[in-house]
C-alpha cells in the first residue's frame, strides 16, 4: 500500500534490493522468503520480538536521487504481488514524467505530493470505525490477519508481548486477543510457533503463579493447556481475556454475535494503541460494575464518575466517596463499605445548584428533589462540567408520568431549575394516549392495588413485635429520608436483618431490588403485556397451568381463584415479555411469595429483576445460573468447610440439595414465615446472603453430616433441620410446611430461630464479598457451560446411534464440526441470524442449524463421493432432498442422514431425488419413472463422481455399459408406457414434455412425464437448459461439468433416442443439444431397472459399498481450522518471482 513518504538513512541495512532504477528502489526484507541464512533468522527474531512493521510488509519501495544521500519510503507491500504492482504503476506513470525534471529536489517534492494525493484519495472512502483506530493498531490488526488468516469480519481487540510455554520452553512472541479467537505467534531463529483457541472452547482461565510460570495466565481447553507469562500488565491482559471468554459463553446461551457499541463517543484524540473494540468493552465493564453495584437497569449507561464528599445529615459530617453520573440517576457510593450509598433519579431532581465555595467546603454542589430533600457534594474536581452533564440529561428525561414531556433546564445564577410537564396546572389537555400511558390492568381486581396478604390477612395473635419493627422504620425514614432517594447506611442493614414489617415488605422489596426505578419508567407496560398475552397458547402457557396449583397450597391466598388468576397472569405476562426463559419450575413458587406483599404489577417487576438482574439465567431453558451458583457454592465449602466437603463430595450430597435451595431462595426447604426473611436479607445483600445461610446451614449439621454413611441419610438430616428453622416473631401461628408434615417423626429436632441462623452466618461466613462471588462466578460458568455443551453431545450422539453408519467417535468429532459451522454464522454473519437457527425449546438433536453454503463446505470436505467441479452442484441436490421443510436450513440430524456411507443411503437419495410427496408407505415401486432429461443428469453426475478415483477407467467403462443398457430398456419399455400414460387427445402425445422445463404445459398437453418434471421444478432440481439455441451455453456449472471429461468422446442429449452408447462415452445434458434435437418425451425407466443395471457391473457396487476414511476426512477438516481463510496474496505468483 502507499505509505506517507518517510525518510530513511540508511538504505541496505537489513534490507535487500532487487529491482532498480534512476529514481526508485524496491527492496525485500532480509529473512522473508527462500534463504537468508543466519543474518535472516536474526532479522526474523528482531523483527517478531520487537513487533517491528517489516514482519506485516517485507517489501518496500524507496525514492532515491543521484545527488541524495536520503532515501524516501513511499509505498510497502505484504507480498511480492502487491508491491510489484505499486512498482509498474510507478515506471508507467511517474518514471517518464520525472526524467525531465532539472532539479532533484523539484523531484523528491512532485512524487512526494503525487503520493500523498494518492493517500487522500484512497481515504475517503475508509469508514469512520476504522478511522477511530491508531495506524500502529491497524498494523497490528493486519499483520494478525495475515499471520492466522482471518477474515476482515474478525476484529481484533488488543495485542500484548508475552511468552508462550511449549513443552517447557518459553517462546517470546506476541498474543492477539480478537473477539472470538485467542492467537499467539511467535518466530526465534527459524523456530516459528503459532496457536489458535475459541474462545468457545475455553473450558478453564486462571491466573496463577508457581515455581515453574511465574506471573502466568493458564487457558484450558478439553484437550490441553496453554500457559502464557511475562507479561508487562498481567491483571489488564487477564480481565480482557475474562471478558472475552464471557462474551463466548453467552454466544453458546444466546446464540447471540458480538455487537460493538455504536453509540460509544469518540476520544477526544486518538488512543495510542488502544482500539474502539478495547474502549467499547472496557465501558461495559465499568457499566456492568455500576448497574450492579446501584442495582439499575440493564439499559443504564455510566457517563463518568468523579471523588468527592457528601454531607450526611444524620451524621452531621462529609462522607468520602464517589459521584457517578449515568443517563437516567445520580449515585454515590462511600470508599468505606456501607457506611453511605445514595441513588437519586433524576426524574426527581427539581434543582441542581452551585453554591459558594469556601475553604472548609469547596467547589459544593447543592441537589433538590421533589419531596423536598437536599444533598450537598463537594471536593467536585471540575464542578461547571458536572453541572453541565447534569442539566444535559435533565433536558432529555421524561416525567414517567407523562406521555409528553416538557422539560425547561433555566441557569440563573449557577441554578440549574426543572421544570416539567407534571408542573403545569391540571387543567391542561393531557397526551392523547396518556391514560392509557398511566392506567393499571383492570383496576377492579383487589390485586391491582394492594397484596394478597392484605386481602386474606391472618388473625394477629400478637401485633406487638410488628409495631415495634414498623415505628423503628418510621425513625429511620424520618432520618435517613424514605423513597428511593433514601440514604442506605450500615443502619439500614442491620433494620432488614431484624425482618421487614409485613406492611413495608413490599415497598422495600421494590426498593432494595431497583424494581421501583424500572416500574417508574415503564407506566402501563404491565398492563398492555397481559392483554397482548390474554388468550395464546404455548409451552410455557402449557407448564404454567400445570404449577399453578402447586404455588404455595397450603396458604389460603392460593385456595382460591382470586389467587391463581393473579399468579397465572404475572407469569404469563413475564413469559410473553421474555420468551428466551419463557417459564421455568420454581418461578411459580417465588411469584406467589411476591404477590402475597405487592400487586400484581410490583410482583411483575419484582419477578423481572430476579431473571434477569439478580438471579442471571437462573430461569432459563438449563438453569446454567442456578448451575453455576451450585457450583461456586461447592467451592466455597471446600474453602471454608473443607473436611465436610470431601465427605460430601463422596456422597453426592452437595450438588443434589443445593439446586432447590438456590431456585427458589429456600422458599420450598423451609417453613415460609422463616424464608421469607431470608428474601428481605436477599433484595438488600444479593446472592451473598444466600451463600451465608447455606454454608451456615452445613456447618450447623456437620457432625451429624460426618457421619452419614449415604446421600438419603444426608439428605434426610438438613432436611429435617431446615423444617424446623422457625420465626418466633412472626405476628401468627406459622403456616405449616408440608414438607416438614409429611417427614417430621414422633420425635422431632429442636426448633432454630431464623434470626440465629441468619447472625450465625454473618458471624462466620461474613467475609464474602460480592465481587469475589462474581469472579467465581466466571470461573465455574465456563466449566458448566461446557459441561452442558459436552452433555447436549453424548445426547445426540445417543439419539443418532440406531441411525447412522458412524460409530460413536465419529459422530462426536461430526457433531462438533456441525456446531463450529453454526457459531461461525455467529461470528461473521450469514443470510439468517444464528438466533433464528436456534430454538432451545427442540431436542438438542435439531436445536443447531446450517445454511447450503455451509452444508456445501462441509460437504466438500467429508462427504462421500466428490464431483471435483461438479461438487458445488452435487451438495445443492443433496442439501434440498434434506431440507424438508424447506425452510433453506438443515439439522444436525439430516446432516448426517446426508454423510451416511452406506448404498442404501444412495438409493433414498436417488427415489427422492424425482418424487413429489413421500407417501407414509412407499416402496419402489411406488417411486416415479424417471425420464430422459433426468436419465442424462444422473449420468452425468456418475461421470463426475468418478473422475478422481484410482479405478477411472473401470468406472467410466461400467458405467457407459449401464448408460447403453438402460436406454436399450427404455426404447423397448416406451410402448408399454405410452399404453398407459397416453391421454385422449393427439396433442398430448405429440409434444415432448421436457423439451422446455422452464414452461408449464397446459392442462390438455399434459402427460405423466411432464406433471414428473413439474415436481421436479418444484423440487428445484438442477434441469437442464432448454434446447433453444440461444440458450447453448447452459449455466456455468454445467459448462464446467461438460469441459471436465474432454477427453472422452460425447453424444448429445438429441441422440440418445436412436443412437447406443460406447464403452467410452460420457453424455452430456440438453444443454449441449444440436440444433433441433429434442428429448422423448416417450422414454422413461424405472428405478428398479437403473438399481439392476447398476448391480451387474462388480466395479459400481464395489464403489458405492466401500466405506470411506471418514476418520481422515475430519482430521483434514480440523487441521484447516473452521475458520474461512483468506488466500494468501503471496501466492503462486511469488514463488514464480523468486525461481526466475
Amino acid at each position: 500500500m502507499w505509505i506517507s513518504p518517510e525518510e530513511v538513512l540508511l538504505a541496505n541495512a537489513l534490507w535487500v534490493s532487487e529491482r532498480a532504477n534512476p529514481f526508485f528502489i524496491l527492496q525485500r526484507r532480509k529473512g522473508h522468503g527462500r534463504g537468508g541464512g543466519i543474518t535472516g533468522l536474526l532479522v526474523g527474531t528482531l523483527d517478531v520480538v520487537l513487533d517491528s512493521s517489516a514482519r506485516v510488509a517485507p517489501y518496500r519501495i524507496l525514492l532515491q536521487t543521484a545527488d541524495s544521500q536520503i532515501y524516501w519510503s513511499i509505498a510497502c507491500g505484504s507480498s511480492r504481488k502487491e508491491i510489484t504492482q505499486h512498482w509498474d504503476w510507478l515506471e508507467t506513470n511517474l518514471l517518464q514524467t520525472i526524467s525531465i525534471f532539472d532539479n532533484d529536489e523539484d523531484i523528491t517534492t512532485f512524487v512526494k505530493g503525487k503520493i500523498s494525493g494518492i493517500i487522500a484519495e484512497e481515504n475517503k472512502w475508509k469508514q469512520a470505525e476504522e478511522e477511530e483506530d491508531s495506524g500502529k493498531f491497524r498494523e497490528a490488526e493486519l499483520k494478525m490477519r495475515k499471520l492466522f488468516g482471518m477474515p476482515e469480519e474478525e476484529k481484533l481487540v488488543n495485542y500484548y508481548s508475552c511468552s508462550y510455554w511449549k513443552s517447557r520452553v518459553p517462546r517470546q512472541g506476541w498474543m492477539y486477543l480478537t473477539v472470538n479467537h485467542l492467537c499467539f505467534y511467535s518466530f526465534l531463529l527459524g523456530k516459528e510457533v503459532t496457536l489458535v483457541v475459541q474462545w468457545t472452547d475455553v473450558t478453564q482461565l486462571e491466573k496463577n503463579a508457581t515455581l515453574l510460570f511465574p506471573e502466568s495466565v493458564c487457558v484450558s481447553t478439553r484437550h490441553t493447556e496453554h500457559f502464557f507469562s511475562m507479561f508487562l500488565n498481567i491483571n489488564d491482559t487477564f480481565k480482557l481475556m475474562e471478558q472475552l471468554a464471557n462474551i463466548a459463553m453467552r454466544q453458546l446461551l444466546d446464540n447471540e454475535a458480538f455487537a460493538a457499541d455504536r453509540s460509544l463517543p469518540k476520544p477526544c484524540k486518538t488512543l495510542k494503541n488502544v482500539s474502539a473494540l478495547k474502549r467499547d468493552l472496557d465501558a461495559r465493564a465499568k457499566n456492568e460494575r455500576y448497574r450492579a453495584m446501584f442495582r439499575l437497569t440493564q439499559d443504564e449507561r455510566l457517563d463518568g464518575h468523579t471523588d468527592c464528599t457528601l454531607w450526611t445529615p444524620f451524621a452531621k459530617m462529609h462522607v468520602v466517596g464517589q459521584l457517578f453520573i449515568s443517563n437516567n440517576y445520580i449515585c454515590f457510593n462511600s470508599k468505606e463499605e456501607e457506611l453511605c450509598q445514595l441513588i437519586i433519579p433524576l426524574r426527581e431532581v427539581t434543582i441542581v445548584e452551585k453554591a459558594d465555595s469556601s475553604s472548609v467546603l469547596p467547589c459544593p454542589v447543592s441537589i433538590s428533589t421533589k419531596n423536598k430533600m437536599n444533598f450537598l457534594f463537594a471536593n467536585l474536581k471540575d464542578r461547571d462540567f458536572l453541572v453541565q452533564r447534569i442539566s444535559d440529561f435533565l433536558q432529555r428525561t421524561p416525567d414517567s408520568a407523562f406521555d409528553v414531556v416538557v422539560v425547561v433546564v433555566v441557569v440563573v445564577d449557577d441554578v440549574v431549575v426543572v421544570a416539567q410537564a407534571s408542573s403545569l396546572p391540571s387543567s391542561c389537555p393531557a397526551a392523547p394516549d396518556s391514560a392509557h400511558r398511566g392506567r393499571q390492568y383492570h383496576p377492579g381486581l383487589p390485586t391491582a392495588s394492594q397484596g394478597l396478604l392484605h386481602i386474606y390477612q391472618r388473625d394477629a395473635a400478637d401485633e406487638a413485635k410488628e409495631k415495634m419493627k414498623e415505628e423503628a422504620w418510621n425513625i429511620h425514614f424520618f432520618e435517613f429520608g424514605r423513597g428511593v432517594c433514601m440514604y442506605r447506611t450500615s443502619r439500614t442493614r442491620e433494620l432488614v436483618l431484624n425482618g421487614i414489617p409485613e406492611r413495608l415488605r413490599g415497598e422495600l422489596w421494590l426498593l432494595f431490588s431497583g424494581a421501583q426505578n424500572e416500574m417508574a419508567a415503564h407506566p402501563g407496560y404491565y398492563g398492555d403485556l397481559v392483554e397482548r398475552a390474554m388468550g395464546l397458547c404455548s409451552l410455557a402457557t402449557e407448564e404454567i397451568e400445570r404449577d399453578l396449583h402447586r404455588s404455595m397450597p397450603e396458604h389460603r391466598a392460593f385456595q382460591n381463584e382470586t389467587g391463581i388468576a393473579a399468579l397465572r397472569r404475572v407469569l404469563t405476562a413475564y413469559a410473553h415479555r421474555n420468551p428466551g426463559i419463557g417459564y421455568c419450575q420454581a418461578m411459580n413458587i417465588v411469584t406467589s411469595v411476591l404477590l402475597l406483599y405487592c400487586t400484581e404489577e410490583e410482583a411483575f417487576w419484582l419477578l423481572v429483576a430476579l431473571c434477569e438482574r439478580m438471579l442471571p439465567d437462573y430461569y432459563n431453558t438449563r438453569v446454567v445460573g442456578a448451575l453455576v451458583d451450585q457450583a461456586v457454592f461447592e467451592e466455597l465449602t471446600r474453602a471454608f468447610l473443607p473436611f465436610l466437603y470431601e465427605h460430601m463430595q463422596e456422597l453426592g450430597v452437595i450438588s443434589t440439595i443445593s439446586l432447590s435451595w438456590f431456585l427458589t431462595l429456600f422458599l420450598s426447604v423451609m417453613p415460609f414465615d422463616s424464608a421469607v426473611l431470608l428474601v428481605d436479607c436477599f433484595f438488600y445483600e444479593g446472592i451473598k446472603v444466600i451463600f451465608q445461610v447455606a454454608l451456615a446451614v452445613l456447618h450447623d449439621n456437620m457432625d451429624a453430616l460426618l457421619a452419614c454413611s449415604d446421600e438419603g441419610e444426608a439428605m434426610t438430616i438438613l432436611g429435617r433441620y431446615l423444617d424446623n428453622v422457625v420465626n418466633k416473631q412472626t405476628v401468627a401461628p406459622p403456616i405449616p410446611h408440608l414438607h416438614a408434615l409429611l417427614t417430621s417423626g414422633d420425635d422431632p429436632p429442636p426448633e432454630i430461630d431464623v434470626f440465629d441462623l441468619i447472625k450465625s452466618s454473618y458471624e462466620k461466613f461474613g467475609s464474602l464479598r460480592s465481587d469475589v462471588i462474581e469472579q467465581m462466578r466466571f470461573k465455574q460458568r465456563l466449566k458448566v457451560i461446557q459441561s452442558l455443551e459436552d452433555t447436549a453431545k453424548r445426547s445426540v450422539v445417543r439419539a443418532m446411534m440406531t441411525e447412522s453408519a458412524f460409530s460413536i467417535e465419529e459422530l462426536e468429532e461430526l457433531y462438533c464440526l456441525f456446531k463450529a459451522k453454526h457459531i461461525m454464522s455467529c461470528y461473521w454473519g450469514s443470510s439468517s441470524s444464528a438466533a433464528e437457527r436456534h430454538d432451545p425449546s427442540l431436542p438438542y438433536l435439531e436445536q443447531y442449524r446450517i445454511d447450503p453454503a455451509q452444508f456445501a463446505q462441509l460437504f466438500a470436505a467429508l462427504g462421500a463421493w466428490r464431483c471435483g467441479g461438479h461438487t458445488p452442484t452435487l451438495a445443492g441436490r443433496l442439501f434440498r432432498l434434506l431440507d424438508r421443510n424447506k425452510d433453506g436450513l438443515i439439522n444436525f440430524k439430516e446432516f448426517i442422514t446426508g454423510l451416511n456411507e452406506k448404498v442404501k443411503d444412495y438409493r433414498y437419495y436417488l427415489r427422492m431425488w424425482a418424487k413429489e410427496k413421500e407417501p407414509k408407505r412407499e416402496t419402489i415401486k411406488d417411486l416415479p419413472r424417471m425420464n430422459q432429461e433426468q436419465f442424462i443428469e444422473l449420468c452425468k453426475t456418475l461421470y463426475n463422481m468418478f473422475s478422481e478415483e484410482p479405478q477411472e477407467q473401470q468406472l467410466y467403462h461400467a458405467i457407459a455399459t449401464v448408460a447403453s443398457l438402460l436406454l436399450r430398456i427404455g426404447e423397448v419399455g416406451k410402448k408399454f408406457t405410452n399404453n398407459s400414460s397416453k391421454k385422449p387427445t393427439a396433442a398430448a402425445a405429440a409434444e415432448p414434455p421436457a423439451a422446455e422445463p422452464q414452461r408449464e404445459p397446459s392442462g390438455e398437453a399434459a402427460s405423466d412425464e411432464s406433471q414428473v418434471c413439474r415436481a421436479l421444478a418444484d423440487a428445484q432440481l438442477d434441469a437442464a437448459g432448454p434446447p433453444d439455441a440461444t440458450n447453448q451455453q447452459g449455466s456455468d456449472e454445467e459448462t464446467k461439468d461438460d469441459t471436465s471429461v474432454s477427453s472422452y468422446s460425447m453424444v448429445s442429449a438429441g441422440s440418445l433416442q436412436c443412437e447406443d452408447i460406447a464403452d467410452d462415452t460420457v453424455l452430456i445434458g440438453c444443454g449441449e443439444q444440436r440444433r433441433g434435437s429434442v428429448l422423448d418425451g416417450d422414454w422413461s425407466i424405472t428405478f428398479e431397472q437403473v438399481l439392476a443395471s447398476l448391480l451387474t457391473e462388480p466395479v459400481l457396487v464395489d464403489y458405492f459399498e466401500k466405506k470411506g476414511d471418514i476418520q481422515a476426512k475430519m482430521a483434514a477438516c480440523k487441521a484447516q481450522r473452521a475458520v474461512e481463510r483468506q488466500t494468501s496474496s503471496s501466492s503462486d505468483h511469488e514463488l514464480t518471482q523468486n525461481s526466475v
